[in-house]
C-alpha cells in the first residue's frame, strides 16, 4: 500500500511539473534574455516610425499565426520540400507582410542572446509593441512560448475569418478559438488601423445596402468594379494610423470597410458593445488587451515541445 501511495504521489508531482512547465510567465527571460523587450521595442519602433501601416502588419502577423494551430509562429515558416507553408493561404497570400521586421529582430536576439528567444514570442511582444507605439494600450505579454516545425495550409485557409462573414459566421469562428462575441467585437477594434485590398471590399461597397453610400462612392473611385484589386484603403478612414475608438463610430456611420466589419453594428446582438465602446475608449484598451492576452495563450507550445529557431522562416 505504501508503495502505491508513492507512485501516486510521485505521478501526481510529475503532473504538477508539467503543468508549471507548460505556463507562460511575464519573467520567462529575466535571466536567459533580460535585454528581449527593449531589443524588440526598439526594432518594432524603428519600422513603425519609418511606415505607420507597419503597426497593423505585425499585430495582424501574431493574430494569424495564433488562429491556425495557435500561437507557435507557424505563419513565418516558408514553403519546404514537406509542407506547404500558410503564406500562401487565402487570408495570407499578397496580404500578410512585416516578415523582414521579425526576421531584424530575431537577428538582433541571436546576436545578444542566441538560441534563447522563440519567434512565437517575438510576434507576440511585437503586436503589443505596434499597438503602444501607435498610442494604444499597452498590456503584459505572458512569455515562453516555443516554435513549431511545420505548418499547415488547409487549416490557415479554413481557420482565418474572412471578410465576407455575416454576424453569426464571425461569432462561431471565435467562439471555436473560446472566444466571446464581446472578445469579437473588442479584437476586431484592432482594424482601427491598417490598410484592406479592393479585392476583399470591393462586393461590400456595390452590393451591400447596409453601407453609408456617399462613403461607398468615395471608395469606389480606387476600387472600380473590375481592376485595382491591390489598391488599398484605410480600415479606419477618420484616423488611420493612430490606435483609438474610431473604427466603432464608422461603424455607427456605416462605414465600416469590410462586410465583416460592418455586421457588428447592423441590428445584431453586437451592436450594444459597439455603442459602449464608441463611447468610452478606456474600456475599450482594457477589453483589447485581455482579449490580446487570452488570444496569445491560444495552444502555445512549451517545455520540450517545439524548438526555439534560429531562423523564423525556417525550422533547425
Amino acid at each position: 500500500m505504501a508503495l502505491v501511495n508513492l507512485k501516486l504521489c510521485l505521478s501526481l508531482f510529475l503532473i504538477l511539473i508539467g503543468i508549471a512547465s507548460a505556463q507562460l510567465s511575464s519573467t520567462f527571460y529575466s535571466s536567459t534574455c533580460p535585454n528581449v523587450l527593449s531589443i524588440i521595442k526598439t526594432a518594432v519602433n524603428s519600422a513603425v516610425s519609418s511606415e505607420a501601416r507597419m503597426g497593423a502588419s505585425l499585430l495582424r502577423l501574431h493574430f494569424h499565426d495564433c488562429f491556425v494551430n495557435g500561437c507557435d509562429a507557424s505563419v513565418l515558416l516558408d514553403d519546404n520540400s514537406t509542407f506547404t507553408g500558410e503564406k500562401t493561404a487565402g487570408p495570407n497570400s499578397n496580404s500578410l507582410r512585416g516578415f523582414n521586421v521579425i526576421d531584424t529582430i530575431k537577428s538582433n536576439l541571436e546576436t545578444s542572446c542566441p538560441g534563447v528567444v522563440s519567434c512565437a514570442d517575438i510576434l507576440a511582444v511585437a503586436a503589443r509593441d505596434s499597438v503602444v507605439a501607435l498610442n494604444g494600450p499597452s498590456w503584459t505579454v505572458p512569455l515562453g512560448r516555443r516554435d513549431s516545425t511545420t505548418a499547415s495550409l488547409s487549416a490557415a485557409n479554413s481557420n482565418l475569418p474572412g471578410p465576407g462573414l455575416n454576424l453569426s459566421a464571425l461569432i462561431t469562428a471565435f467562439s471555436n478559438k473560446g472566444f466571446t462575441a464581446k472578445e469579437l467585437v473588442a479584437l476586431s477594434g484592432s482594424h482601427t488601423i491598417g490598410q484592406a485590398r479592393c479585392t476583399v471590399f470591393r462586393s461590400h461597397i456595390y452590393n451591400d445596402a447596409n453601407i453609408n453610400a456617399q462613403f461607398a462612392t468615395s471608395l469606389k473611385a480606387n476600387c472600380p468594379s473590375s481592376g485595382g484589386d491591390n489598391n488599398l484603403a484605410p480600415l479606419d478612414t477618420t484616423s488611420p494610423t493612430a490606435f483609438d475608438n474610431a473604427y466603432y463610430k464608422n461603424l455607427q456611420g456605416q462605414k465600416g470597410l469590410l462586410h465583416s466589419d460592418q455586421e457588428l453594428f447592423n441590428g445584431g446582438s453586437t451592436d450594444a458593445q459597439v455603442n459602449t465602446y464608441s463611447t468610452n475608449s478606456a474600456t475599450f484598451f482594457t477589453d483589447f488587451g485581455n482579449a490580446m492576452v487570452k488570444m496569445g495563450n491560444l495552444s502555445p507550445l512549451t517545455g520540450t515541445s517545439g524548438q526555439i529557431r534560429t531562423n523564423c522562416r525556417k525550422a533547425n
